[in-house]
């Protein structure tokens, strides 16, 4: 009989040695402002942070927990993270130490499983000096000619990133890694464009959050954003490329936020504040700016969209609206651009190819190209070249009536300065746009 409750009770404290939370693994992103480090938990967790100097350092405490794997295999340095050491306190508990390489505002919360991961404890870690970006953000003034003329700024956004991977296709590509490819021979290839200059939201495996992006994008005084995604979804056959931009609805709730907080608001509107505005003349204000944000975000969408369908399949021939939350700046055209769907295996496929890559990006260029090289903004080099040299090359559906009536200039003295007979147009001629009437 007493072995029998013997037995029992080594039974009851091998399950219960079971049941202890385990740290399974931990992961870790250095931003260019922060470091985001997730550990992975067997259940929910609860814990205490606190900080401490002499030097800089970071504690964790896990109520009733245990790590069973050495972290120093993990990737446990980068950004503000030196080194991740663990021990055992008051028994039961697990203490994590984060050796920091300055001092730090830490944020945690946990997280429930997901289609990926399990039960999550993530430690984010902002520098102390405000690097973060919480404060007040320093707007980078866009490159100028000693003329005073500037490059048009294009920001573009890769998609997820971190711990957020995005779709993952069926051979396991993951959404984050491929936008992050096409967000960066894009730039390339805006760099080497006369008068653009590219702003890279994120340039590394790292979150950005959703209005992070679209402050990082109005601090470089961006001209045109650009967020690029692979979709997904559950039947494998569906595939092609998409363009959205801002639906109506998701701007009428933007605009009722910003109406909400106006004192932040001073630079949505060409620099006028609305803190001293009434509401009625706040928000004609703001939809205003608007409407003509929406019509260029329209435009550019278009553009961008005819360059797709060059490219292969498109999912729907039409550019789209939705209320995605990067795409609603008030102040900057901004479009989102789903490049394939990663969930059909031939688009997957493609998007692995570093040369279809390098065409999606080339397809987004040609774009916006073509919407600046008619609507350059002014001041910038784009509007000097436009007006000092303009050619535009004859598309199908083209006519000599709407190219006039695009560049502003009569049909006769577009007839006369390309030695026109008539109106008949040959697709893929360059006409040269004079830059009057006479």
């Amino acid at each position: 009989m007493r072995l029998g409750w013997f037995t029992l009770l080594l039974f009851m404290t091998s399950l219960t040695q079971a049941a202890a939370l385990q740290v399974e693994g931990v992961r870790l992103w250095a931003a260019p402002d922060s470091t985001r480090v997730v550990f992975d938990v067997s259940g929910p967790v609860e814990h205490r942070l606190f900080s401490l100097q002499g030097p800089d350092r970071l504690v964790i405490d896990l109520n009733g927990a245990s790590a069973d794997r050495d972290f120093a295999s993990s990737p446990t340095r980068g950004g503000l993270v030196r080194n991740l050491r663990s021990g055992t306190r008051n028994k039961d508990d697990l203490r994590l130490v984060l050796d920091l390489a300055g001092p730090v505002r830490p944020k945690s919360f946990v997280l429930k499983p997901n289609a990926q991961y399990g039960h999550r404890l993530v430690v984010d870690l902002y520098a102390a000096d405000g690097a973060s970006g919480t404060a007040a953000p320093t707007r980078v003034t866009p490159k100028s000619e000693p003329t005073g003329l500037r490059d048009l700024v294009i920001a573009i956004d890769a998609g997820h990133g971190g711990e957020d991977p995005g779709a993952l296709g069926r051979h396991g590509t993951r959404e984050k890694d491929v936008v992050l490819n096409i967000a960066r021979r894009l730039a390339k290839l805006i760099e080497k464009e006369p008068g653009m200059r590219p702003a890279l939201i994120r340039d590394g495996d790292y979150y950005v959050g959703l209005r992070k992006r679209i402050d990082t994008a109005r601090q470089h005084g961006a001209d045109l954003f650009i967020s690029i995604h692979a979709d997904a979804f559950r039947e494998q056959r569906v595939q092609g490329s998409s363009v959205f931009v801002l639906s109506r609805g998701g701007a009428s709730s933007e605009m009722a936020r910003w109406l909400a907080a106006r004192e932040n608001a001073a630079d949505l509107v060409g620099g006028v504040s609305l803190v001293d505005k009434d509401e009625l003349l706040a928000e004609v204000l703001l939809d205003l700016a608007q409407t003509a944000t929406l019509g260029t975000s329209s435009a550019v969408a278009s553009n961008v969209l005819q360059e797709m369908k060059r490219l292969g399949k498109v999912h729907k021939k039409d550019v789209q609206h939705a209320g995605f939350m990067v795409l609603k700046s008030p102040d900057i055209p901004s479009i989102l651009v789903e490049t394939a769907f990663i969930s059909n295996p031939d688009e997957e496929k493609r998007l692995r190819s570093g040369t279809h890559q390098e065409q999606v990006a080339q397809a987004i260029l040609n774009g916006v190209r073509r919407y600046y090289q008619y609507n350059p903004p002014p001041g910038t080099r784009l509007a000097v070249a436009a007006k000092e040299g303009r050619r535009h090359v004859v598309q199908r559906g083209d006519t000599l009536s709407h190219i006039a009536h695009r560049y502003g200039v009569s049909m006769r003295a577009l007839r006369n300065s390309n030695k026109l007979n008539g109106d008949r147009l040959l697709i893929g001629k360059v006409l040269t746009i004079p830059s009057t009437d006479g």
